[in-house]
């Protein structure tokens, strides 16, 4: 009987056909790595002052760098905070130097990487043709203060222009009570406050900012557990450099993709307000002014941090033996990133 099919492959041929396989191999491409998934949360819901990191999410900045960042919003009823400090968040938005004093104060394993807004937008604001244009005409007046600014801002305020704890009132983030008392004065953001006050008063206030008087926190700090420094310092360099990148391509390029993202989480905010908080944050330079401008966006310097805890020291806000230099690092900015994009 006669047997059909091929023929069996002897070993010479067999050596041959696996060392062709082999070459074929080597020239195919390595597969990709897996991206590397980050958790970033931010302090309050998206808007503006939130832009550069959803520019960065958008354009493709983070994922160049292989990393898959999930933005989480913030809000009233979120505490990212604590979620950063349960190591259930990667980065975390911080609001102001105060936050990282109350991490070391609280012994959380939290350290500030980079500092995007090099002046804290913090302001007063004012009824024009009152008398108020300056914070040296404060004395007298109706102060609406929330309490976080009590704790923050208010000891400086108080302390530098002679002010007094009875002048104050509450701010409840409606702006209806400073619409209707032409002698009252009361905080917001420079990006969004004079915004709303437009809007419902029809009239744009004079607006103080804390920072150009004197008040030098930074503010929108990007911070991260202590162990993704000591551990992962790669993955901390990736999302400094390419947030840094978002925000120049923010404020100097197109920020509709941006935009987009913050519009789709955000179905309050309009995109009116987007792009007055957008003119706002360049002409009273919140984010590129400073040491900025040479060390690049993000920029942090020792002087500056000892600057600011000894003057909240003196304002009785922080205890002098707090280890404040624990609490932030210069390994991952001052490097001029994103300098070449700004016009």
């Amino acid at each position: 009987m006669t047997r059909t099919g091929s023929m069996p492959l002897n070993r010479r041929t067999t050596s041959r056909v696996l060392a062709g396989l082999a070459a074929l191999l080597t020239c195919l491409p390595a597969p990709a790595p897996a991206a590397e998934k980050v958790v970033f949360g931010t302090n309050w819901r998206a808007q503006a002052e939130h832009g550069g990191f959803y520019q960065a999410l958008a354009t493709g900045l983070y994922a160049e760098r292989g990393l898959d960042v999930e933005i989480r919003e913030g809000g009233p009823q979120v505490n990212h905070r604590q979620l950063i400090a349960a190591g259930r968040l990667d980065f975390y938005m911080g609001g102001n130097m105060f936050g990282q004093f109350d991490f070391l104060r609280e012994g959380v394993p939290v350290v500030t990487v980079a500092a995007i807004f090099q002046k804290e937008p913090q302001a007063l604001l004012a009824h024009p043709g009152v008398g108020i244009d300056d914070l040296d005409d404060l004395a007298g007046r109706t102060l609406l203060i929330a309490p976080f600014g009590q704790l923050t801002f208010w000891p400086w305020l108080k302390g530098t222009y002679g002010l007094d704890d009875a002048q104050i009132r509450p701010y409840t983030f409606n702006p209806a009570p400073f619409i209707a008392n032409p002698d009252a004065v009361q905080q917001g953001y420079v990006t969004a406050e004079p915004f709303a006050i437009r809007e419902m008063g029809g009239f744009d206030p004079v607006v103080l900012l804390l920072a150009d008087a004197g008040y030098d926190s930074y503010s929108t700090l990007i911070q991260t557990r202590q162990e993704l420094v000591e551990q992962r310092p790669e993955i901390v360099q990736a999302f400094v450099d390419a947030s840094i990148l978002g925000w120049m391509d923010y404020l100097y390029g197109d920020p509709g993709p941006g935009n987009a993202l913050i519009l789709a989480a955000n179905p309050d905010m309009t995109p009116e307000q987007i792009a007055y908080s957008i003119d706002a944050m360049k002409a009273y330079g919140i984010v590129d002014s400073g040491d900025a401008l040479e060390l690049g966006v993000g920029a942090m310097t020792d002087a500056r941090w000892e600057s600011f805890f000894l003057q909240a020291v003196d304002w009785g806000i922080v205890e002098p033996d707090l280890p404040w230099r624990a609490g932030y690092t210069l390994e991952f900015v001052n490097r001029g990133v994103g300098n070449e994009l700004r016009p």
